[in-house]
């Protein structure tokens, strides 16, 4: 099967860059694309301060949106989050206070408006809280209005819903209750800001295609949805997850050096498909950064990590970034940009450095440090050091009370014994 020629400089942009895996009603969407300005929403859940690398594709989607000329919504869940959506989880969501959902959604607005323009014109992003309409039904109110337009049949045919049962995991009364409140949000900002369209990740269709419903069903109205595939690293990882924890957007929670080193580091394989999703740069320019190989990949990871950066903490701090990892990989240089960990003076001076590498997040343990030490891989100030036994001294600190800690060729830390 062909995929389909689209009209629209919105679908065309979102099928040339590899984001689009379903979406209902294609040929209406794109005239409806092709003739004027399309609303569209994505929803992110305000679960942490802070929202992950994995959340990146669907931000990117509102960017196309708004570059295509269509206005972006973000709906920032505070209604949603009280309950948590089931999709892809074996357990339910630990319960937030109304406290934790606030402080969460003051934190997670600051990241949309490096990636989108805000304001009152036809085509600027604006940002709900669902807790805005969802808070104010009552229980009896919210089943007599919408319970009736989704059956219990159909739900249980989910995947969100199927592939949780099929594993014999429970799921609350309230978690079966998400992909109603998900609908009605689209009905909502179909009636208050005539959004036509919703997007999100694969995981997500069965949510999305009930909203679309729900919409068409009641009020009678054009309703599209559309989703992007699931997203996973050459290697089968899940994007935005690494060993060292999730690549966290805010900079409080990940450094911009943090950052650019995640895209520094990808699969060579990736290389392309990111660049694609993941920065403005024209297609020619990814297609020519895709067919290097050898040593010049590296430089394409660099183009993607210095893109990538950029359009998350700008320009000033993307080149900071680049410039420390130059001059600690390449030059052998210490770094203030580079990610610093304390740790007590005590379990650092006179410690094995196997486990103080563990400790410094090097390694998942103090054999594979040392197996790492063995094969040449572990270095202490630029020295490679070929036993995981060697003690920490005080002589290893320098006159900035660090010392610098590698292991192979992508993790350095700065070590700060206090």
């Amino acid at each position: 099967m062909t995929d389909p020629v689209f009209k629209s400089d919105f679908l065309s942009t979102l099928q040339a860059r590899g984001y689009i895996h379903q979406v209902t009603h294609p040929v209406e969407l794109d005239a409806a694309a092709a003739e004027g300005i399309v609303t569209g929403y994505i929803g992110f859940d305000a679960t942490a301060p802070s929202l992950h690398v994995g959340s990146l594709i669907q931000i990117m989607m509102l960017r196309r949106l708004q570059q295509a000329g269509g206005k972006p919504i973000v709906i920032i869940g505070g209604g949603t989050t009280k309950v948590g959506d089931p999709t892809g989880k074996d357990t339910s969501r630990p319960q937030l206070t109304e406290a934790d959902i606030a402080a969460n959604i003051a934190s997670i607005r600051t990241v949309f408006e490096t990636f989108l323009t805000f304001g009152d014109g036809p085509t600027d992003a604006i940002m709900i809280d669902n807790d805005e309409w969802l808070s104010k039904y009552g229980y009896i109110e919210f089943l007599r209005d919408y319970g009736t337009h989704f059956t219990v049949n159909r739900m249980l045919a989910f995947d969100s819903v199927k592939l949780r049962l099929e594993r014999e995991q429970p799921m609350t009364f309230l978690e079966f209750n998400y992909m109603l409140m998900q609908s009605v949000d689209f009905l909502e900002l179909n009636r208050r800001y005539g959004c036509t369209l919703q997007m999100g990740g694969s995981d997500q269709w069965g949510n999305i295609v009930s909203g679309v419903d729900l919409v068409r069903r009641v009020d009678h109205k054009a309703a599209f949805g559309l989703t992007t595939p699931l997203l996973t690293t050459a290697s089968g990882g899940k994007m935005g997850k690494t060993a060292q924890g999730a690549v966290w957007l805010n900079a409080e929670q990940l450094s911009p050096y943090e950052y650019w080193q995640f895209w520094r580091n990808a699969d060579d394989a990736d290389v392309g498909r990111f660049l694609r999703l993941f920065t403005d740069l024209p297609l020619d320019e990814v297609a020519a950064l895709e067919a290097l190989d050898g040593a010049a990949i590296n430089d394409a990871k660099k183009s993607l990590a210095d893109a990538a950066t950029t359009m998350l903490h700008g320009a000033d701090a993307a080149a900071h970034a680049r410039g420390a990892a130059e001059a600690a990989f390449e030059q052998g240089k210490l770094s203030v940009d580079l990610p610093t960990v304390e740790l007590p003076r005590d379990e650092v001076i006179g410690a094995m450095i196997a486990a103080v590498t563990t400790r410094a997040g090097l390694s998942t343990s103090n054999g594979e440090a040392r197996r790492l030490a063995q094969g040449g891989g572990l270095r202490l100030n630029d020295v490679v050091v070929a036993d995981g036994a060697q003690l920490i001294t005080e002589a290893d600190v320098n006159a900035d009370g660090v010392f610098k800690l590698a292991a192979g060729k992508k993790k350095i830390v700065l070590v700060r014994p206090v």
